[in-house]
């Protein structure tokens, strides 16, 4: 290293060692809503406290970098309104800070290889793909693959273990190249980073013109250039692991195709949000004006997408904060805290809403109609297809007693009068009228295997038998290529339509007076009771683990909307 480059990094040194504390946070403006009138159950005395937040990595690997030698420099970033917008601030606490913890990821990946045996070095290294980026790209360059479990990526002696454990990081993503943007190829984590330039000239794209000075010293600091590259905003990036493909094994153990595990690109390509809204504008939303990058100086840039990642997954957010010191998170029990917050505003102001357009009471009979919409650019719920929403609907008399319930919540976490929660082999229907409190209308995906027998194990979907999840605004349903295609009831449902869905209930109130009280609340959970409960067929370390945590923390869901009318 020459004399410039040892000024250069001894300035940027300096600098961080005034930045070393993690910037402030904002102070969260709402907090996760009780989901029904019941009494939800409350955790075990013995839930850890929230745990200080702590360094991030710096290691140094020929490809990539931890997060801390990143935001070693861009911290105590604000905007023009003076909002903390520190990327080392959001990022931690994000799920893509913490894929590679994510302990139901882990006993996921277990149970599919317990189940799959034959095929655990291709469930390892497909996972590790997008969950440990960086150890896994480096691993693969290198002509190896990704290993996990055992003496793989989680073991603490394994060499790319701290690179693995930083999840989705920054020098991950923005070294992404646009090659083969928004095509097959790039899907189920096909994205392209340079393995030509050497450590010290790997470059780094923005979306920003770059100084040449600051450029200089970003390189004497971190080994990487920075050069602009405005494919870094385009949701193709973000489709290169969010479309995601994996093989599925049919009855004779073989590999019989494809599976479209998550296809949240896809979606939304098929609706009218490709035209008005990226991936980027919704769970990377702009901060208010300009914003200075790094402490090492330059001008405001504008506009600056804040680094929040704001998607859906409350319930492992909650563990993550529970028990982040076993699970070593670098975030602050407030980062988290602030984290659910936003989720939670994202998820009751901005993802869905619901409406009584008519009720209506003849004699004993009280009909009632209900209208859903979904006000995101894809499938709600979209991802990973652990996730679930639904209608919970409730009839009051005039004393205030219960006459009429469809979609209560159990203690555990599963929903009453749902028939795949109660058997692991049947599932609910999509429905147009409820009559009953044992019917309850779910928006969700069903996936089934070759023998055509309900599964969670990801390795033997062959198909969803049923996936009535809320589509997007603009959504076709009859036009829509198969890996996205509504199945099962709905397909046939009228009322079932891009950006929307209605449904009639009709509740017999017998001899109850009036007038009635009808609330009906649209309910929403990361990961459903039935994905949660499969694992206890397992017998391991990491599903031990989960199962721990799942049983000591409530899986209450979250009121995305609600209304309630009174009927004379």
């Amino acid at each position: 290293m020459n004399t410039r480059w040892i000024v250069v990094a001894l300035f940027v040194l300096m600098l961080a060692a005034c930045a070393s504390e993690p910037s402030p946070v904002p102070t969260p403006e709402s907090t996760l809503a009780s989901p029904t009138d019941t009494p939800p159950p409350t955790a075990a005395a013995t839930v850890p406290a929230a745990e200080p937040a702590r360094p991030l990595p710096t290691e140094q690997g020929e490809l990539f970098s931890g997060s801390g030698t990143c935001t070693v420099c861009h911290a105590n970033m604000v905007d023009e309104a003076g909002n903390d917008v520190s990327t080392d601030v959001f990022w931690r606490a994000s799920m893509m800070a913490n894929a590679a913890r994510d302990p139901y990821w882990q006993a996921s990946v277990r149970g599919e290889v317990i189940s799959n045996p034959d095929y655990g070095a291709i469930i390892e290294d497909k996972c590790a793909s997008c969950h440990m980026p960086m150890a896994r790209f480096t691993a693969y360059a290198g002509g190896g693959q990704g290993k996990m479990l055992d003496e793989g990526f989680l073991d603490s002696a394994n060499e790319w273990h701290v690179l693995a454990m930083d999840g989705v990081s920054c020098t991950l993503c923005h070294q992404i190249q646009k090659d083969g943007f928004g095509e097959p190829s790039s899907y189920s984590g096909g994205f392209v980073v340079d393995t030509d330039r050497p450590a010290g000239e790997r470059v780094a794209f923005g979306p920003y013109p770059v100084d040449e000075a600051l450029a200089a010293v970003m390189q004497g600091a971190s080994g990487f250039v920075p050069l602009e590259g405005l494919h870094i905003e385009q949701s193709e990036l973000c489709a290169t692991c969010h479309t995601l493909y994996t093989p599925y094994i049919d009855a004779a153990g073989e590999i019989g195709g494809e599976f479209p595990e998550q296809m949240p690109y896809l979606e939304w390509l098929h609706s009218d949000y490709r035209e008005t809204q990226s991936c980027q504008g919704c769970h990377m939303p702009e901060a208010q004006g300009g914003v200075r990058l790094s402490i090492t100086g330059g001008d405001p840039r504008s506009p600056f997408r804040q680094h929040v990642f704001v998607g859906g997954n409350t319930y492992m957010l909650g563990m993550l904060n529970t028990f982040g010191k076993e699970l070593q998170v670098t975030a602050s029990g407030e980062q988290f805290a602030d984290k659910g917050a936003r989720v939670a505003d994202q998820l009751k102001n901005r993802t869905a809403t619901v409406a009584v357009q008519e009720a209506a009471l003849s004699g004993a009979a009280l009909s009632v109609r209900v209208a859903v919409e979904n006000q995101v650019g894809h499938k709600f719920p979209s991802g990973f297809p652990a996730r679930r929403a639904w209608l919970h609907l409730s009839v009051r008399d005039g004393d205030g007693q219960k006459v009429f319930e469809s979609g209560a919540v159990n203690r555990d976490g599963s929903i009453g009068g749902n028939d795949n929660d109660a058997d692991p082999s049947a599932y609910e229907p999509h429905y147009r009228t409820i009559e009953s409190p044992d019917q309850v209308q779910i928006y969700e995906s069903i996936m089934e295997d070759s023998e055509g027998e309900v599964t969670t194990i990801l390795l033997r979907a062959a198909r969803y038998v049923k996936d009535n999840r809320l589509l997007p605004a603009g959504f076709d349903k009859v036009a829509a290529r198969e890996e996205i295609a509504v199945q099962g009831g709905a397909l046939e449902d009228e009322d079932f339509l891009g950006g929307s869905d209605g449904i009639e209930y009709a509740v017999d109130v017998g001899d109850a007076q009036g007038p009635f009280t009808v609330t009906v609340e649209l309910l929403y959970q990361s990961i459903g009771y039935r994905w949660a409960d499969n694992l206890r067929r397992y017998d391991s370390p990491e599903t031990a683990r989960f199962l721990g945590y799942y049983d000591t923390l409530p899986n209450l869901p979250i009121v995305v909307a609600s209304e309630t009318v009174e009927v004379e």
